[in-house]
């Protein structure tokens, strides 16, 4: 059995998901490239796939991000340190490959500590809007229509509308197409509105379990666009309840926990952090008890990181690889969305 087989074997082992998003996965997101493992006794025991997004970071800044999908071992080999072994080869790789971040999401709250262990912080989150179809007044000349397609001109609105969150997961067109087929399999749909000369002015990413809709991800140009596109979307699915999945914003103060994020390369995250930070002036040591490859003084003055010895001159301050992540993400709102989770 080749090395693909048999890690689509452990994951249906491991995780709990149908065949047919088996299936999916492994037709559209698998990549022998991406996929780190290991074998004993001639036999895939633990896996991984570190799947490559952008990032905006530190305002519209594009980084490179790897994020850890399908982690699993198989359950006679665990407690023998395999993902430990695993997840380091997997940052040296990022590393050597130019990635800022790694970001996963925990399968359970059980393994956020141990993912923390291993450097993660947990740093994105999402709220909850609820609403009910009875609040919401029909719109007067909104034309909303529905698709269970890709389409060039939905992609393109929605990727110049998420591009413009500041700290945000983004998705290339490849990588779009595969969270459409996600949605699709489950019955979802993808509602949009359309403008003038059928420009796109709103779109809603739904599926729907029990009565209620489930709104994963939503853009528009006004509050009336949205207001029609939920209300077209809920009438269709015959919902009378409705839950939007949203960044964290001000006027909803309860946060969801997600996804952790795990700094890969110090040096190079903190030049641009530096580059839009000018104010700061600090000079950290730094350890990281995995990648000692970031272990180091770091120097940030004028714009600049500079890594190098320390200078006996100037006070220090020491951190962790988590102490850094949670210190640079410290007042931003990190978001993740359509993450096939």
């Amino acid at each position: 059995m080749n090395v693909k087989k048999q890690v689509k074997e452990l994951w249906k082992l491991c995780f709990d998901d149908n065949e047919a998003f088996v299936d999916m996965y492994f037709d559209l997101r698998y990549s022998s490239d991406k996929n780190i493992y290991i074998r004993r006794d001639d036999k895939v025991i633990s896996a991984l796939q570190m799947i490559a997004y952008p990032m905006t970071f530190c305002g519209k800044k594009n980084i490179r991000t790897s994020y850890i999908s399908g982690a699993c071992t198989h359950p006679d080999y665990r407690r023998k340190g395999m993902m430990y072994e695993l997840l380091s080869q997997a940052f040296v790789r990022m590393q050597s490959t130019g990635i800022v971040f790694s970001t996963l999401i925990p399968g359970s709250l059980q393994l956020i500590d141990y993912y923390a262990r291993m450097g993660y912080v947990s740093i994105f989150k999402y709220s909850k809007r609820i609403l009910r179809l009875a609040e919401l007044a029909a719109s007067e000349g909104i034309k909303v229509e529905y698709t269970t397609a890709y389409r060039d001109d939905i992609y393109n609105y929605f990727n110049s509308k998420n591009i413009e969150r500041t700290c945000c997961i983004q998705h290339t067109k490849v990588d779009f197409k595969v969270i459409l087929a996600d949605l699709f399999l489950s019955g979802g749909k993808v509602f949009f509105a359309n403008g003038k000369e059928r420009s796109i002015e709103g779109i809603a990413f739904v599926s729907v379990m029990g009565n209620t809709l489930y709104v994963k991800e939503l853009f528009s140009e006004n509050p009336e666009t949205e207001n029609e596109l939920l209300r077209q979307a809920a009438i269709t699915y015959g919902c009378t309840e409705i839950i939007v999945i949203m960044p964290p914003v001000a006027e909803t103060p309860e946060r969801f926990p997600l996804g952790m994020v795990r700094i890969i390369d110090v040096e190079k995250m903190l030049s641009v952090f530096a580059s839009v930070h000018l104010e700061i002036e600090i000079t950290i040591r730094l350890h990281d008890n995995v990648l000692s490859f970031n272990d180091g003084y770091y120097c940030l003055q004028n714009g600049k990181c500079v890594k190098g010895e320390m200078n006996m001159q100037k006070a220090f301050v020491s951190l962790s690889i988590s102490e850094l992540a949670e210190k640079v993400f410290t007042g931003v709102q990190p978001y993740m969305g359509l993450m096939l989770n």
